[in-house]
Protein backbone atom coordinates (compact mmCIF):
# COMPACT_ATOMS: atom_id res chain seq x y z
CA UNK A 1 0.00 0.00 0.00
CA UNK A 2 1.35 3.32 -0.79
CA UNK A 3 2.06 6.34 1.67
CA UNK A 4 2.41 9.54 1.07
CA UNK A 5 6.35 9.79 0.94
CA UNK A 6 6.08 7.02 -1.65
CA UNK A 7 4.07 9.05 -4.11
CA UNK A 8 6.38 12.38 -3.41
CA UNK A 9 9.67 11.35 -2.56
CA UNK A 10 10.55 14.96 -1.53
CA UNK A 11 8.26 14.39 1.45
CA UNK A 12 9.91 11.19 2.95
CA UNK A 13 12.38 13.34 4.84
CA UNK A 14 14.68 12.06 7.52
CA UNK A 15 13.75 9.79 10.16
CA UNK A 16 9.95 10.54 11.45
CA UNK A 17 9.44 12.55 14.80
CA UNK A 18 8.25 9.07 17.07
CA UNK A 19 7.06 11.21 19.64
CA UNK A 20 3.30 11.63 20.50
CA UNK A 21 1.35 14.91 21.32
CA UNK A 22 -1.26 15.15 23.84
CA UNK A 23 -3.40 18.72 24.36
CA UNK A 24 -3.72 19.65 28.15
CA UNK A 25 -5.78 21.74 29.87
CA UNK A 26 -4.93 24.07 32.88
CA UNK A 27 -5.44 22.54 36.19
CA UNK A 28 -6.21 26.19 37.89
CA UNK A 29 -4.96 30.02 37.79
CA UNK A 30 -2.83 30.71 39.62
CA UNK A 31 -2.87 34.45 39.47
CA UNK A 32 -4.43 37.07 36.84
CA UNK A 33 -4.12 41.12 36.90
CA UNK A 34 -8.03 41.09 37.55
CA UNK A 35 -7.23 40.97 40.89
CA UNK A 36 -5.86 44.25 40.10
CA UNK A 37 -9.08 45.31 38.35
CA UNK A 38 -7.84 43.97 34.66
CA UNK A 39 -10.36 43.93 31.71
CA UNK A 40 -10.67 39.63 32.10
CA UNK A 41 -13.95 38.26 31.22
CA UNK A 42 -14.35 34.20 31.36
CA UNK A 43 -11.21 33.32 32.62
CA UNK A 44 -12.29 30.15 34.18
CA UNK A 45 -13.75 28.54 30.52
CA UNK A 46 -10.09 27.97 30.13
CA UNK A 47 -9.85 25.14 32.30
CA UNK A 48 -12.79 23.90 30.60
CA UNK A 49 -11.62 21.14 27.53
CA UNK A 50 -13.04 21.88 23.94
CA UNK A 51 -12.20 20.28 20.53
CA UNK A 52 -8.73 21.51 18.98
CA UNK A 53 -10.18 23.12 16.02
CA UNK A 54 -11.35 26.70 15.84
CA UNK A 55 -14.39 27.67 14.84
CA UNK A 56 -16.43 30.75 13.85
CA UNK A 57 -18.56 29.93 16.97
CA UNK A 58 -20.23 33.38 18.51
CA UNK A 59 -21.22 31.62 21.99
CA UNK A 60 -20.25 34.37 24.66
CA UNK A 61 -20.42 31.79 27.21
CA UNK A 62 -17.24 29.92 26.42
CA UNK A 63 -15.10 32.07 25.52
CA UNK A 64 -12.17 34.28 27.79
CA UNK A 65 -12.22 38.03 26.68
CA UNK A 66 -9.17 39.74 27.93
CA UNK A 67 -8.89 43.59 27.31
CA UNK A 68 -6.62 46.31 27.77
CA UNK A 69 -8.39 49.54 28.56
CA UNK A 70 -7.57 53.06 29.40
CA UNK A 71 -6.64 53.64 33.06
CA UNK A 72 -6.76 50.10 33.72
CA UNK A 73 -4.21 47.62 34.07
CA UNK A 74 -2.93 45.46 31.72
CA UNK A 75 -4.47 41.64 31.24
CA UNK A 76 -2.41 39.13 32.39
CA UNK A 77 -2.97 35.62 33.52
CA UNK A 78 -1.43 32.77 34.90
CA UNK A 79 -1.98 28.98 34.43
CA UNK A 80 -1.24 25.88 36.18
CA UNK A 81 -0.74 22.50 34.14
CA UNK A 82 -0.29 20.71 37.03
CA UNK A 83 3.57 18.99 36.19
CA UNK A 84 6.05 19.25 35.04
CA UNK A 85 5.64 18.82 30.98
CA UNK A 86 8.36 18.79 27.62
CA UNK A 87 6.14 20.76 25.51
CA UNK A 88 4.39 24.04 23.89
CA UNK A 89 1.60 26.16 24.89
CA UNK A 90 -1.02 26.74 22.06
CA UNK A 91 -3.14 29.45 21.79
CA UNK A 92 -6.26 28.97 20.27
CA UNK A 93 -7.44 32.54 19.49
CA UNK A 94 -11.38 33.89 17.85
CA UNK A 95 -10.59 37.55 17.60
CA UNK A 96 -7.65 40.17 18.21
CA UNK A 97 -7.69 43.74 17.78
CA UNK A 98 -5.20 46.43 18.50
CA UNK A 99 -4.97 50.03 18.18
CA UNK A 100 -2.38 49.96 16.03
CA UNK A 101 -3.28 47.06 14.17
CA UNK A 102 -7.15 47.88 13.29
CA UNK A 103 -8.27 45.67 10.54
CA UNK A 104 -11.38 44.85 8.31
CA UNK A 105 -13.90 42.92 8.38
CA UNK A 106 -12.13 40.84 5.48
CA UNK A 107 -8.84 41.26 7.23
CA UNK A 108 -9.72 40.95 11.06
CA UNK A 109 -7.05 42.75 13.70
CA UNK A 110 -3.85 41.10 15.13
CA UNK A 111 -2.92 41.69 18.87
CA UNK A 112 0.83 41.05 20.40
CA UNK A 113 0.71 38.57 23.43
CA UNK A 114 3.98 37.86 25.91
CA UNK A 115 4.66 34.28 26.82
CA UNK A 116 6.55 33.17 29.51
CA UNK A 117 7.00 29.61 30.64
CA UNK A 118 7.98 28.38 34.12
CA UNK A 119 9.15 25.45 35.94
CA UNK A 120 8.56 27.40 39.08
CA UNK A 121 5.40 30.41 39.54
CA UNK A 122 7.70 32.57 40.03
CA UNK A 123 10.00 31.81 36.92
CA UNK A 124 6.98 32.45 34.61
CA UNK A 125 6.44 35.56 36.54
CA UNK A 126 9.72 37.31 36.38
CA UNK A 127 11.19 39.13 33.32
CA UNK A 128 14.02 37.92 31.29
CA UNK A 129 17.61 38.52 32.39
CA UNK A 130 15.90 39.22 36.73
CA UNK A 131 17.33 36.76 38.11
CA UNK A 132 19.11 34.81 36.08
CA UNK A 133 16.43 34.10 33.72
CA UNK A 134 17.42 33.05 30.25
CA UNK A 135 16.35 31.82 27.06
CA UNK A 136 18.81 29.57 26.73
CA UNK A 137 18.42 26.14 24.89
CA UNK A 138 14.69 27.26 24.41
CA UNK A 139 12.62 30.48 24.77
CA UNK A 140 10.74 30.45 27.33
CA UNK A 141 9.86 34.70 27.42
CA UNK A 142 8.90 35.65 23.88
CA UNK A 143 6.24 37.84 22.17
CA UNK A 144 3.75 36.15 19.66
CA UNK A 145 1.70 38.64 16.97
CA UNK A 146 -1.85 36.77 16.62
CA UNK A 147 -4.67 37.04 14.58
CA UNK A 148 -8.16 35.54 14.42
CA UNK A 149 -9.53 32.48 14.10
CA UNK A 150 -6.02 31.44 14.53
CA UNK A 151 -3.74 28.28 16.40
CA UNK A 152 -0.68 29.62 17.69
CA UNK A 153 2.31 27.55 19.07
CA UNK A 154 5.15 28.25 21.12
CA UNK A 155 8.46 26.14 20.38
CA UNK A 156 9.16 22.83 22.71
CA UNK A 157 10.46 24.10 26.58
CA UNK A 158 9.97 22.40 29.57
CA UNK A 159 7.55 24.28 32.06
CA UNK A 160 4.72 23.79 34.12
CA UNK A 161 3.22 27.00 34.44
CA UNK A 162 2.65 29.82 31.66
CA UNK A 163 2.00 33.58 31.75
CA UNK A 164 0.03 35.45 28.84
CA UNK A 165 0.32 39.34 28.60
CA UNK A 166 -1.99 41.31 26.49
CA UNK A 167 0.22 43.71 25.25
CA UNK A 168 -0.19 47.24 23.14
CA UNK A 169 -2.89 50.05 24.53
CA UNK A 170 -6.72 49.32 24.01
CA UNK A 171 -6.25 45.63 22.72
CA UNK A 172 -8.73 43.03 22.88
CA UNK A 173 -8.44 38.97 22.16
CA UNK A 174 -10.88 36.93 22.41
CA UNK A 175 -9.50 32.85 23.57
CA UNK A 176 -11.55 29.70 22.77
CA UNK A 177 -8.10 28.13 24.63
CA UNK A 178 -5.36 28.01 25.84
CA UNK A 179 -3.89 24.35 26.22
CA UNK A 180 -0.07 22.67 26.78
CA UNK A 181 0.57 20.47 23.93
CA UNK A 182 2.46 17.43 26.10
CA UNK A 183 5.27 15.87 23.54
CA UNK A 184 6.47 12.64 24.87
CA UNK A 185 7.40 9.11 23.82
CA UNK A 186 4.37 7.52 24.40
CA UNK A 187 5.52 4.31 26.00
CA UNK A 188 4.55 1.81 28.68
CA UNK A 189 5.99 1.38 32.73
CA UNK A 190 6.69 -1.87 32.67
CA UNK A 191 8.36 -1.41 35.72
CA UNK A 192 7.02 -1.20 38.71
CA UNK A 193 7.40 -0.04 43.07
CA UNK A 194 5.12 -0.29 45.55
CA UNK A 195 6.20 -0.29 49.61
CA UNK A 196 4.27 0.88 53.09
CA UNK A 197 5.45 4.06 52.44
CA UNK A 198 3.28 6.30 50.41
CA UNK A 199 6.59 8.79 50.01
CA UNK A 200 9.09 6.24 48.45
CA UNK A 201 6.11 5.12 46.40
CA UNK A 202 5.86 8.71 44.80
CA UNK A 203 9.70 9.19 44.74
CA UNK A 204 9.90 5.98 42.53
CA UNK A 205 7.17 7.51 40.02
CA UNK A 206 8.68 10.84 40.28
CA UNK A 207 11.98 9.85 39.60
CA UNK A 208 10.93 7.54 36.58
CA UNK A 209 8.69 10.53 35.18
CA UNK A 210 11.59 12.30 35.14
CA UNK A 211 13.50 10.15 33.28
CA UNK A 212 10.99 10.11 30.54
CA UNK A 213 10.40 13.38 30.37
CA UNK A 214 14.67 13.48 28.58
CA UNK A 215 13.06 10.65 26.41
CA UNK A 216 13.05 13.07 23.26
CA UNK A 217 14.43 12.50 19.89
CA UNK A 218 17.72 11.62 21.69
CA UNK A 219 17.80 11.14 25.49
CA UNK A 220 18.46 14.72 27.13
CA UNK A 221 19.61 15.86 30.46
CA UNK A 222 16.93 18.27 30.92
CA UNK A 223 13.99 19.62 28.76
CA UNK A 224 14.53 23.17 29.61
CA UNK A 225 17.85 23.65 30.05
CA UNK A 226 20.53 20.85 28.60
CA UNK A 227 18.51 19.96 26.22
CA UNK A 228 21.93 17.90 24.98
CA UNK A 229 23.22 14.41 25.19
CA UNK A 230 25.29 15.15 28.25
CA UNK A 231 26.98 11.84 28.06
CA UNK A 232 28.16 11.28 31.50
CA UNK A 233 24.56 12.29 32.94
CA UNK A 234 22.99 9.91 30.90
CA UNK A 235 24.17 6.72 33.18
CA UNK A 236 21.64 7.00 36.53
CA UNK A 237 19.31 7.93 33.18
CA UNK A 238 19.94 4.68 31.43
CA UNK A 239 19.72 2.67 34.77
CA UNK A 240 16.66 4.60 35.56
CA UNK A 241 15.45 3.40 31.46
CA UNK A 242 16.03 -0.05 32.16
CA UNK A 243 14.29 0.01 35.32
CA UNK A 244 10.90 1.39 34.40
CA UNK A 245 10.87 0.87 30.51
CA UNK A 246 13.42 -1.86 29.77
CA UNK A 247 14.70 -1.19 25.56
CA UNK A 248 14.30 2.11 24.43
CA UNK A 249 15.88 2.98 20.72
CA UNK A 250 16.97 6.01 22.25
CA UNK A 251 19.57 5.01 24.83
CA UNK A 252 21.81 2.94 21.62
CA UNK A 253 20.48 6.33 19.56
CA UNK A 254 22.00 8.23 21.76
CA UNK A 255 25.37 6.60 22.89
CA UNK A 256 25.69 6.27 19.18
CA UNK A 257 26.16 10.12 19.11
CA UNK A 258 28.15 10.67 21.63
CA UNK A 259 30.75 8.31 19.90
CA UNK A 260 30.37 9.74 16.37
CA UNK A 261 30.94 13.10 18.06
CA UNK A 262 33.89 12.44 19.81
CA UNK A 263 36.34 10.39 17.37
CA UNK A 264 39.78 8.73 18.52
CA UNK A 265 42.59 8.56 16.01
CA UNK A 266 45.53 7.46 15.86
CA UNK A 267 47.38 10.89 16.68
CA UNK A 268 44.35 12.47 18.92
CA UNK A 269 41.81 11.91 21.31
CA UNK A 270 38.48 13.73 21.30
CA UNK A 271 36.88 13.40 24.50
CA UNK A 272 33.02 13.01 25.06
CA UNK A 273 31.19 16.66 25.93
CA UNK A 274 35.08 17.27 25.99
CA UNK A 275 35.37 15.88 29.14
CA UNK A 276 37.61 12.80 29.38
CA UNK A 277 35.20 11.73 32.28
CA UNK A 278 32.04 11.48 30.45
CA UNK A 279 33.91 9.16 28.24
CA UNK A 280 34.57 6.83 31.12
CA UNK A 281 31.07 6.82 31.55
CA UNK A 282 29.99 5.98 28.22
CA UNK A 283 32.07 2.58 28.92
CA UNK A 284 29.75 1.89 32.43
CA UNK A 285 26.73 2.73 30.37
CA UNK A 286 27.96 0.20 27.32
CA UNK A 287 28.51 -2.12 30.45
CA UNK A 288 24.97 -1.63 31.82
CA UNK A 289 23.21 -1.91 28.66
CA UNK A 290 24.78 -5.43 27.52
CA UNK A 291 24.02 -6.78 31.28
CA UNK A 292 20.05 -5.52 30.79
CA UNK A 293 20.20 -6.94 26.96
CA UNK A 294 23.12 -9.22 25.96
CA UNK A 295 22.92 -7.57 22.33
CA UNK A 296 26.02 -8.57 20.76
CA UNK A 297 26.04 -7.14 17.66
CA UNK A 298 25.40 -4.18 19.31
CA UNK A 299 28.08 -4.60 21.75
CA UNK A 300 30.13 -5.54 18.66
CA UNK A 301 29.84 -2.17 16.51
CA UNK A 302 31.74 -0.32 20.07
CA UNK A 303 34.04 -3.24 19.17
CA UNK A 304 36.93 -0.66 17.24
CA UNK A 305 35.76 2.41 19.57
CA UNK A 306 35.72 0.65 22.46
CA UNK A 307 39.40 -0.70 22.25
CA UNK A 308 41.73 2.10 21.34
CA UNK A 309 39.52 3.87 24.06
CA UNK A 310 40.14 1.33 26.58
CA UNK A 311 43.31 1.06 25.59
CA UNK A 312 44.28 4.93 26.61
CA UNK A 313 42.50 5.05 29.96
CA UNK A 314 44.79 2.19 30.78
CA UNK A 315 47.88 3.91 29.57
CA UNK A 316 46.46 6.67 32.13
CA UNK A 317 47.18 4.73 35.56
CA UNK A 318 50.94 5.46 36.30
CA UNK A 319 53.17 2.84 37.88
CA UNK A 320 52.30 3.67 41.60
CA UNK A 321 48.63 3.10 40.60
CA UNK A 322 47.57 6.60 40.23
CA UNK A 323 45.38 7.82 37.74
CA UNK A 324 46.71 10.75 35.17
CA UNK A 325 43.59 11.37 33.73
CA UNK A 326 43.84 15.39 31.87
CA UNK A 327 41.15 18.00 32.79
CA UNK A 328 39.45 16.06 35.91
CA UNK A 329 35.91 16.96 36.42
CA UNK A 330 33.46 14.66 38.51
CA UNK A 331 30.08 16.92 38.84
CA UNK A 332 29.74 20.90 39.69
CA UNK A 333 29.33 20.66 43.46
CA UNK A 334 33.18 18.94 43.59
CA UNK A 335 34.50 21.21 40.77
CA UNK A 336 36.18 23.41 43.34
CA UNK A 337 37.89 20.83 45.45
CA UNK A 338 40.59 19.14 43.40
CA UNK A 339 41.25 16.57 46.02
CA UNK A 340 37.85 15.52 45.88
CA UNK A 341 37.93 15.85 42.13
CA UNK A 342 40.76 13.02 41.94
CA UNK A 343 39.73 10.52 44.76
CA UNK A 344 36.24 10.24 42.41
CA UNK A 345 38.46 10.19 39.50
CA UNK A 346 40.68 7.55 40.98
CA UNK A 347 37.35 5.19 42.00
CA UNK A 348 35.58 5.93 38.08
CA UNK A 349 38.46 5.16 35.94
CA UNK A 350 38.69 1.67 38.05
CA UNK A 351 35.39 1.33 37.74
CA UNK A 352 35.42 1.79 34.16
CA UNK A 353 38.26 -0.34 33.20
CA UNK A 354 36.86 -3.16 34.86
CA UNK A 355 33.81 -2.56 32.82
CA UNK A 356 35.67 -2.37 29.94
CA UNK A 357 37.21 -5.98 30.63
CA UNK A 358 34.51 -7.62 30.84
CA UNK A 359 33.43 -6.26 27.47
CA UNK A 360 36.73 -7.14 25.80
CA UNK A 361 36.40 -10.61 27.45
CA UNK A 362 32.86 -10.81 25.61
CA UNK A 363 34.49 -9.71 22.26
CA UNK A 364 37.10 -12.12 22.40
CA UNK A 365 40.27 -9.85 23.33
CA UNK A 366 41.62 -10.89 26.22
CA UNK A 367 44.98 -9.54 26.28
CA UNK A 368 43.58 -5.59 26.04
CA UNK A 369 41.35 -7.11 29.26
CA UNK A 370 44.38 -8.71 30.81
CA UNK A 371 45.96 -4.80 30.45
CA UNK A 372 42.71 -3.29 31.62
CA UNK A 373 42.53 -5.42 35.20
CA UNK A 374 46.34 -4.88 35.70
CA UNK A 375 46.25 -1.03 35.58
CA UNK A 376 42.92 -1.20 37.60
CA UNK A 377 44.09 -4.10 40.01
CA UNK A 378 47.42 -1.24 40.32
CA UNK A 379 44.78 1.61 41.55
CA UNK A 380 44.65 -0.48 44.70
CA UNK A 381 48.01 0.97 45.75
CA UNK A 382 46.53 4.78 45.68
CA UNK A 383 43.92 5.65 48.55
CA UNK A 384 43.33 8.95 47.87
CA UNK A 385 41.40 11.53 50.57
CA UNK A 386 37.96 12.05 49.27
CA UNK A 387 38.43 15.69 51.20
CA UNK A 388 34.71 15.52 52.79
CA UNK A 389 33.20 14.57 49.52
CA UNK A 390 30.84 12.43 49.97
CA UNK A 391 30.14 11.51 46.03
CA UNK A 392 33.85 10.85 45.56
CA UNK A 393 33.80 8.67 48.69
CA UNK A 394 30.69 6.89 46.57
CA UNK A 395 32.76 6.14 43.77
CA UNK A 396 35.42 5.03 45.39
CA UNK A 397 33.07 2.55 47.60
CA UNK A 398 31.92 1.33 43.98
CA UNK A 399 35.61 1.38 42.76
CA UNK A 400 36.48 -1.43 45.97
CA UNK A 401 39.03 0.88 47.07
CA UNK A 402 37.66 1.42 50.76
CA UNK A 403 35.59 -0.52 52.43
CA UNK A 404 31.82 0.45 52.27
CA UNK A 405 30.73 0.32 56.18
CA UNK A 406 34.19 2.76 56.96
CA UNK A 407 33.41 5.46 54.57
CA UNK A 408 29.41 5.50 55.48
CA UNK A 409 30.06 5.77 58.97
CA UNK A 410 33.22 8.31 58.74
CA UNK A 411 31.87 10.55 55.77
CA UNK A 412 29.05 9.77 54.25
CA UNK A 413 25.62 9.11 56.81
CA UNK A 414 27.39 11.96 58.62
CA UNK A 415 24.82 14.71 58.66
CA UNK A 416 22.25 12.58 56.84
CA UNK A 417 21.52 14.11 53.51
CA UNK A 418 23.16 16.95 53.61
CA UNK A 419 25.88 17.25 51.29
CA UNK A 420 23.97 14.94 48.83
CA UNK A 421 24.28 15.32 44.81
CA UNK A 422 21.86 15.17 42.80
CA UNK A 423 23.82 13.81 39.88
CA UNK A 424 25.89 11.76 42.06
CA UNK A 425 22.53 10.43 44.65
CA UNK A 426 22.21 6.95 43.12
CA UNK A 427 25.88 6.11 43.68
CA UNK A 428 25.72 7.79 47.56
CA UNK A 429 22.23 5.46 47.37
CA UNK A 430 24.47 2.31 46.53
CA UNK A 431 27.42 2.91 48.50
CA UNK A 432 25.19 3.01 51.54
CA UNK A 433 23.57 -0.18 50.65
CA UNK A 434 26.91 -1.72 50.53
CA UNK A 435 27.59 -0.50 53.86
CA UNK A 436 24.42 -2.37 55.25
CA UNK A 437 22.57 1.20 55.93
CA UNK A 438 19.50 0.41 54.57
CA UNK A 439 17.49 2.63 57.18
CA UNK A 440 19.95 5.63 56.69
CA UNK A 441 19.38 5.30 52.35
CA UNK A 442 15.20 5.30 53.33
CA UNK A 443 15.59 8.11 54.85
CA UNK A 444 18.06 10.05 52.84
CA UNK A 445 15.57 9.34 50.64
CA UNK A 446 12.93 10.80 52.36
CA UNK A 447 14.59 13.82 53.38
CA UNK A 448 16.35 14.58 49.78
CA UNK A 449 13.92 13.69 47.36
CA UNK A 450 11.01 13.87 49.18
CA UNK A 451 12.35 17.55 49.98
CA UNK A 452 12.16 18.42 46.17
CA UNK A 453 8.13 16.80 46.22
CA UNK A 454 7.58 18.76 50.00
CA UNK A 455 8.61 22.00 47.86
CA UNK A 456 6.31 21.06 44.96
CA UNK A 457 7.98 19.12 42.62
CA UNK A 458 6.61 16.96 40.13
CA UNK A 459 10.24 16.20 38.28
CA UNK A 460 13.49 15.94 40.29
CA UNK A 461 16.00 19.12 40.29
CA UNK A 462 19.72 19.50 38.36
CA UNK A 463 20.34 20.29 41.91
CA UNK A 464 19.25 20.67 45.20
CA UNK A 465 20.51 21.22 49.10
CA UNK A 466 18.19 20.38 52.04
CA UNK A 467 19.62 23.75 53.27
CA UNK A 468 17.52 25.60 50.70
CA UNK A 469 14.56 24.72 52.11
CA UNK A 470 14.75 27.41 55.20
CA UNK A 471 11.66 29.36 55.14
CA UNK A 472 11.62 29.13 51.26
CA UNK A 473 8.01 29.25 49.45
CA UNK A 474 7.30 25.70 47.10
CA UNK A 475 7.56 26.67 43.49
CA UNK A 476 4.02 26.18 42.83
CA UNK A 477 2.93 29.09 44.76
CA UNK A 478 3.71 32.84 44.80
CA UNK A 479 6.80 33.88 47.37
CA UNK A 480 4.80 35.54 49.86
CA UNK A 481 7.18 38.85 51.42
CA UNK A 482 9.62 37.55 53.96
CA UNK A 483 9.62 33.94 52.23
CA UNK A 484 12.49 32.65 49.76
CA UNK A 485 12.16 31.60 46.52
CA UNK A 486 13.60 28.54 46.63
CA UNK A 487 14.04 28.24 42.19
CA UNK A 488 15.04 31.98 42.20
CA UNK A 489 17.06 32.50 44.97
CA UNK A 490 19.26 29.14 44.73
CA UNK A 491 21.74 27.96 42.57
CA UNK A 492 25.39 27.42 41.55
CA UNK A 493 28.05 27.07 39.09
CA UNK A 494 26.41 26.94 35.96
CA UNK A 495 22.56 27.04 36.95
CA UNK A 496 22.17 30.13 39.11
CA UNK A 497 18.98 30.99 39.94
CA UNK A 498 15.89 30.20 37.66
CA UNK A 499 18.64 28.93 34.76
CA UNK A 500 18.05 26.22 37.35
CA UNK A 501 16.18 23.11 35.24
CA UNK A 502 13.98 21.45 37.42
CA UNK A 503 13.76 19.02 35.52
CA UNK A 504 17.24 17.22 35.34
CA UNK A 505 17.32 12.95 34.29
CA UNK A 506 20.46 12.40 36.23
CA UNK A 507 18.46 12.91 39.43
CA UNK A 508 16.46 9.75 38.87
CA UNK A 509 18.69 7.35 41.14
CA UNK A 510 15.82 6.94 42.90
CA UNK A 511 13.97 4.33 41.05
CA UNK A 512 16.61 1.78 39.73
CA UNK A 513 18.15 2.23 43.75
CA UNK A 514 14.56 1.17 45.01
CA UNK A 515 14.13 -1.36 42.58
CA UNK A 516 17.63 -2.90 42.78
CA UNK A 517 18.16 -2.95 46.89
CA UNK A 518 14.78 -2.75 48.15
CA UNK A 519 13.05 -4.94 45.90
CA UNK A 520 16.66 -7.05 45.39
CA UNK A 521 16.57 -6.90 41.97
CA UNK A 522 19.62 -7.22 40.43
CA UNK A 523 21.11 -8.60 37.52
CA UNK A 524 24.05 -11.35 37.36
CA UNK A 525 24.20 -12.76 33.79
CA UNK A 526 23.94 -10.47 30.47
CA UNK A 527 20.52 -10.54 29.37
CA UNK A 528 19.05 -10.79 32.74
CA UNK A 529 19.36 -14.76 32.36
CA UNK A 530 20.14 -14.88 36.21
CA UNK A 531 19.00 -12.56 38.29
CA UNK A 532 19.21 -12.19 42.29
CA UNK A 533 16.25 -11.63 44.82
CA UNK A 534 18.21 -10.16 47.72
CA UNK A 535 15.45 -7.86 49.38
CA UNK A 536 16.13 -4.77 51.60
CA UNK A 537 12.97 -3.75 53.43
CA UNK A 538 14.84 -1.35 55.64
CA UNK A 539 12.15 -0.07 58.28
CA UNK A 540 9.21 -1.35 55.83
CA UNK A 541 6.12 -3.41 55.99
CA UNK A 542 6.04 -4.69 52.80
CA UNK A 543 7.39 -3.92 49.38
CA UNK A 544 6.43 -5.22 45.66
CA UNK A 545 6.78 -4.52 42.10
CA UNK A 546 8.05 -5.37 38.66
CA UNK A 547 11.04 -5.36 36.37
CA UNK A 548 11.39 -5.44 32.56
CA UNK A 549 13.58 -8.44 30.90
CA UNK A 550 14.06 -9.21 27.52
CA UNK A 551 11.91 -12.24 28.30
CA UNK A 552 9.31 -10.58 29.97
CA UNK A 553 8.13 -8.54 33.56
CA UNK A 554 9.87 -10.19 36.55
CA UNK A 555 7.16 -9.84 39.67
CA UNK A 556 8.16 -9.55 43.27
CA UNK A 557 6.34 -9.47 46.61
CA UNK A 558 8.28 -9.38 49.92
CA UNK A 559 6.45 -9.13 53.20
CA UNK A 560 7.54 -8.90 56.71
CA UNK A 561 6.37 -11.96 58.88
CA UNK A 562 5.95 -11.25 62.57
CA UNK A 563 8.95 -12.57 63.45
CA UNK A 564 10.97 -10.38 61.84
CA UNK A 565 11.84 -12.52 58.62
CA UNK A 566 10.85 -11.80 54.71
CA UNK A 567 8.49 -13.85 52.90
CA UNK A 568 9.59 -13.26 49.36
CA UNK A 569 7.10 -14.38 46.29
CA UNK A 570 8.57 -14.07 42.86
CA UNK A 571 7.42 -14.98 39.05
CA UNK A 572 9.65 -14.80 36.38
CA UNK A 573 9.51 -15.95 32.90
CA UNK A 574 11.22 -19.70 32.44
CA UNK A 575 14.27 -18.11 30.69
CA UNK A 576 15.33 -16.45 33.47
CA UNK A 577 17.07 -18.27 36.84
CA UNK A 578 16.75 -17.07 39.82
CA UNK A 579 18.96 -16.82 42.98
CA UNK A 580 17.62 -15.76 46.26
CA UNK A 581 19.47 -14.01 48.86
Amino acid sequence: MARIYDKYPVLNGKDPDVRSRRYLVPTRIVWSSAEDGAEIIGAENLLVPKREQITLNRNQSDRCIMANKPGKPAASILLDFGMEIHGSLRLMVWASQSSDQVGTQDNPGRANVRVRLGESVMEAMTDLGVKNTTNDHANRDMVINIGSHSAMETNESGFRFARIDLLGEESLITFKSINATFIFRDIEYKGSFDCSDPLLNQIWNTAAYTAHLNMQEYLWDGIKRDRLVWIGDMHTEVMTIITAFGYNEVVPKSLDLAREEAPITQDRIEWMNSMPSYSLWWILLHKEWYMAHADLAYLREQEEYLTKLLSHIASLVDENGVEQMPGKFLDWPNNANPEAMHAGMQGLVRWALYAGADMLEVLGNTDLAAVCRASADRMAKHIPDCNGSKSAGALMVLAGLCDAKEMNDSLISVNGAHGFSTFLGYYLLKAKAMAGDDVGALNALRDYWGGMIKMGATSFWEDFNLDWMENAAPIDALVPEGKVDIHGDWGAYCYIKFRHSLCHGWASGPCPYLTQYVLGIRIEEPGCKKLRIDPRLGDLSYAKGTFPTPYGLVTVSHTRQEDGTIRSDVSAPKEIEIIMG
